[in-house]
């Protein structure tokens, strides 16, 4: 098995050797369930879709995942076991994208688990299933850019609490950046060109774009830039923290 991962299947069993890892993907289900059929109008609506559903992941991500990612880095350097795992024959860059690779499969087994939903509402009528599909993708990719930034932050912090504030605090600015209050807010003070490029960083016109059904190659590929641009960051940091 390669050093990458190895670090991986570390990584992930260790998610599963204590009940923290349980007791996220209940609550994870278990807020899901709620919001969609309660707060989302799921019947009321009398739609077949899961538009409720996908509505409310970018918040639920926002409060969860940070919980993840907060102690990916910060909790190896407050043990001091960074220092293990630097010393192993495995570049940095093996170690974030190992590391990184365990985290994200555990939120996406997460989120695979709300499989029922989607049973529900084949169930109760035709939904667009291709839509559905693509939305999970958004989930997914979303999901992976909080956690990518997480990365860092936690790279950059020994103390998991802040970690997981600044972690949180982050992705609600990048989410909210291209809101159009946001954005009316600032054209006051910024030229037209730079509050196109600020619109074009907000997570959510991307999310939202991709969780209704319209897969765009340009939305995939900036949810995969964020995660790249925040991993190398994640390696930068440790480099730096190493030279310490």
């Amino acid at each position: 098995m390669s050093p990458f991962l190895a670090i991986a299947k570390r990584e992930l069993d260790g998610y599963f050797t204590t009940p923290i890892a349980y007791i996220f993907i209940v609550i994870y289900l278990v807020l899901s369930g709620l919001l969609t059929f309660y707060l989302g109008g799921f019947y009321e609506k009398e739609q077949a879709d899961l538009s409720a559903f996908f509505g409310f992941q970018p918040w639920l991500y926002l409060l969860l995942v940070p919980a993840v990612s907060m102690r990916l880095w910060a909790e190896e350097r407050q043990s001091g076991s960074i220092e293990l795992l630097m010393t192993l024959p495995v570049t940095l860059w093996q170690a974030v994208l190992g590391k990184f690779l365990a985290a994200w499969l555990f939120i996406g087994l997460a989120l695979s688990l709300t499989f029922p939903i989607w049973i529900t509402v084949n169930y109760l009528g035709s939904p667009d299933n291709g839509a559905i599909l693509t939305a999970y993708l958004a989930s997914f990719l979303m999901a992976g850019a909080f956690l990518a930034i997480g990365s860092c932050v936690s790279a950059a912090n020994r103390n998991q609490v802040v970690a997981f504030i600044i972690t949180i605090a982050l992705c609600f600015i990048l989410m909210m950046a291209g809101f159009p209050l946001v954005l009316d807010l600032l054209s006051a003070w910024l030229p037209a060109s730079v509050i196109n490029a600020i619109a074009n960083l907000g997570f959510l016109i991307h999310f939202q774009d991709l969780s209704k059904g319209v897969l765009e190659l340009a939305d995939i590929a900036f949810f995969v830039l964020v995660i790249g641009t925040w991993l190398y960051a994640t390696a930068v940091v440790l480099d730096l923290k190493k030279a310490e």
